[in-house]
């Protein structure tokens, strides 16, 4: 069992209850899913570059992960339609209490002179997007082995229907936002 999937179960449901006043425990947000995305430029001209995208981020989540392709062609950055233009995968369930633990406690404090994540990158409907600048912050990385640093999207989908019970969920799973 995820001590996250515990600690939403047991301290964050009656805590946002409390503060919200939910009448049901339907009512209180929870994490849906949490998309991890790579955006590989090179993609489209080389193929190895996709592979190694491919391979982080399986290595991160732990998870399958699938090619993008492009949906339509964009003839200023030399792109078709068809071509591969990045790498995702889609986190639920176990899995996605275990990333988010990792990314919270292990990941983001690795980061050089980090301060704290953007407390305003909500969408308006209760999703937060976090961008990171380089995949070596996770463990599973080996500088050695890396092809080409790059960053990714990590975006967290909630329940919430505001963006105040997003972030006060998040900030109760203790995501470290910026005062």
């Amino acid at each position: 069992m995820s001590t996250y999937k515990e600690l939403y179960n047991k301290e964050i449901i009656p805590a946002l209850m409390k503060e919200f006043n939910y009448k049901t425990v339907m009512q209180v947000p929870k994490l849906e899913k949490i998309v991890v995305n790579i955006g590989v430029g090179e993609g489209h001209s080389d193929e190895k570059y996709i592979e190694a995208a491919l391979h982080d981020l399986e290595a991160i989540t732990g998870q399958k992960a699938v090619i993008t392709k492009a949906r339509k062609s964009i003839a200023g950055f030399k792109i078709r339609e068809g071509q591969s233009i990045g790498v995702k995968t889609t986190l639920r369930g176990e899995k996605m209490y275990i990333f988010m633990e990792k990314l919270i406690r292990v990941a983001l404090p690795r980061v050089r002179d980090f301060r704290g994540v953007n407390k305003n990158a909500f969408d308006g409907h209760g999703n937060y997007t976090l961008g990171i600048k380089e995949q070596l912050i996770f463990p599973e990385i080996e500088y050695d082995n890396v092809l080409k640093i790059r960053g990714m999207d990590i975006v967290f989908v909630t329940t919430a229907q505001t963006n105040e019970e997003a972030k006060a969920l998040l900030a109760k799973f203790n995501m470290p936002f910026k005062n």
